[in-house]
């Protein structure tokens, strides 16, 4: 069977960015000075001499280590007052930037980081950050940039990251995954004067553009189109952590496409995105009285799994239970039967992401140009509803 893709391409476009100011304090005389980046309050100097770092001076002045990075180098949006006290503490603890420091945060480093909210077995399950790395590197290696990726536990981990990485002045931009509704670090990155660019709708308070990612409902309401000309009425969603943007974007539209044609989900789950959390909420929703005839996953890679489970629990796919992908990942053409699924372009995005941050960070390269409406490709995993017993 041949793959049919529905929907048209839209263009999505970048925004230029900012850059950091400067201002040190003044160390005390007979102080041997330290850069930002120590891990403890203070340091041992070769001569055994207690040294400040910059973490003894944020616990002093009651600030973040970005608030005294901000104070030091004149960047981001703190109060004179607060400024005043990050330097006085400074001055009082003998404490300011090295020479080499300093020259480090002024030269550029072409070190792009990519930090993911992943732990290591989900990362490794889901192909779609190997496409999208490949798109980012395939735009960053040519021009001599290097990508440096971090995994974090969670956003409070994250942002202690941004920081660190600033103050240390090992990255010259940030590309940021997972955007969510209350999104604090397009914020943090902007008072730290570091550019970014956000995977997802931008966030119009901040200095932060997003690329593509931005229309994730039009792919969901594809799939739901398709379902429902099949003849499905029952069908479930399978979501990843409710408070991730692009989470709550495929649902509503999941919702408002069944809504419009007088119907409502058998069931919507929440989930982590790992193998484990797709095996359990199949077989949950197989289990049901009312058991969907259809079911929508956020990857390809939980929708492999509910492929399995539901074969291995004897249901035919798509006989008697159709399945939907999100991505679009090569995997899901090796399959069998050959996974239906919304290509939202990811190696693209990715590549559009990095012209997108070169931009900002004062390269002259071409704009970035993207297909920024997902499309379904539709495949052998979706059949039309099993008649009645």
């Amino acid at each position: 069977m041949k793959e049919r893709l529905r929907g048209r391409p839209e263009d999505a476009g970048s925004v230029a960015g900012v850059s950091p100011g400067s201002g040190v304090p003044v160390a005390r005389p007979g102080r041997t000075l330290d850069g930002p980046s120590g891990e403890r309050g203070t340091r041992a100097s070769a001569e055994g001499a207690v040294r400040p770092t910059i973490k003894a001076v944020a616990a002093a002045a009651g600030v973040s280590t970005a608030a005294v990075s901000q104070a030091v180098n004149g960047t981001g949006r703190i109060s004179e007052a607060t400024r005043r006290r990050v330097l006085d503490a400074a001055a009082e603890l003998g404490w300011s930037p090295s020479a080499s420091a300093t020259a480090l945060r002024r030269a550029r480093t072409r070190t792009i980081a990519l930090v993911v909210r992943r732990p290591t077995d989900v990362l490794g399950a889901d192909p779609h950050f190997s496409e999208l790395i490949t798109g980012l590197e395939g735009e960053l290696a040519p021009r001599g940039y290097g990508l440096l990726l971090h995994l974090v536990a969670d956003m409070t981990q994250e942002s202690a990251l941004y920081e660190r990485l600033v103050a240390e002045g090992r990255i010259d931009g940030a590309v940021l995954t997972d955007a969510r509704a209350d999104d604090p670090r397009p914020q943090l990155l902007r008072d730290l004067g570091l550019p970014a660019v956000l995977l997802g709708a931008p966030d119009p308070a901040s200095a932060v553009p997003g690329v593509g990612l931005g229309q994730q409902g039009a792919g969901v309401r594809e799939a739901v189109a398709h379902l429902l000309e099949l003849g499905h009425r029952r069908l479930a969603y399978v979501a990843g952590p409710a408070d991730l943007m692009h989470t709550r974007l495929r649902l509503a539209a999941f919702e408002e496409a069944l809504a419009e044609a007088g119907l409502r989900p058998v069931a919507v789950r929440h989930t982590d995105f790992t193998e484990e959390a797709a095996v359990a909420v199949t077989e949950e929703l197989l289990a049901l009285p009312d058991r969907p005839t259809a079911l929508v996953f956020p990857n390809d890679s939980m929708a492999v799994c509910g492929i399995g489970t539901a074969q291995r629990g004897g249901l035919r796919v798509p006989g008697e239970v159709s399945v939907v992908g999100y991505d679009n990942l090569p995997l899901g053409r090796w399959l069998h039967p050959r996974l239906t699924t919304v290509d939202q372009q990811v190696q693209r995005v990715g590549a559009a992401a990095a012209r997108t941050l070169l931009v900002r960070c004062g390269e002259n390269v071409p704009p970035p140009v993207l297909d920024g409406r997902p499309r379904l490709v539709v495949r052998e995993s979706t059949g039309p509803v099993p008649s009645a017993p």
